[in-house]
């Protein structure tokens, strides 16, 4: 599978949660496969969807789910120890680990040799990481979810885009609907 196929499938699993969407095409994927109001989509910061995950996990009780990817990851390794020294139990990182840099053109990543980013989420202190197959994905977050424990998933997959239009909506109008649905 690749990632938007892996979206297309837990797009029913995160229709009741917060999601915070990792830069580019994994955002207009989401967009085009399941747009909700619960849906943030990153449109210039990558590396960022773990952090701002996190900290809006931190803020209030709502589920927070960051869907991020192995190249944004690895441009903010910061990340991972602040996670885990700031444990949010309603908080779920998913890291769909392709090998590449799926929205600059699938150049490889690290995480597609030798760096296994669930062994550096264990190094920095994540207590709760789990490794799956793309296949397994919507159960596996299903059981994070039920769980309600602070969880890192890194979802194995293969690399690949689909051609899509970019998020025509307006940045600050994804802003207010998201602020709206957080608070209601």
């Amino acid at each position: 599978m690749i990632r938007s196929e892996i979206l297309r499938d837990i797009a029913p699993v995160l229709r009741d949660h917060l999601v915070i969407c990792n830069i580019g095409l994994p955002s207009q994927e989401l967009h085009m496969i399941d747009d909700q109001p619960t849906n943030f989509y990153m449109l210039g910061t990558m590396g960022l969807s773990s952090s701002i995950g996190l900290g809006l996990a931190l803020a209030q009780p709502k589920t927070v789910i960051s869907i991020d990817g192995d190249g944004s990851v690895l441009t903010n390794l910061g990340t991972l120890p602040t996670i885990a020294n700031n444990v949010a139990d309603n908080y779920i990182l998913m890291i769909i680990d392709n090998g590449s840099y799926g929205s600059t053109g699938d150049q490889p990543t690290y995480a597609g040799k030798k760096t296994k980013l669930e062994n550096v989420a264990q190094a920095c202190g994540c207590e709760n990481v789990i490794v799956c197959r793309d296949v397994d994905t919507g159960k596996v977050l299903q059981e994070a979810i039920d769980s309600k424990k602070m969880t890192v998933i890194v979802v194995k997959c293969d690399s690949g885009n689909i051609k899509l239009p970019v998020i025509t909506m307006d940045p600050v109008v994804i802003r207010d609907r998201f602020m709206k649905a957080v608070s209601a």
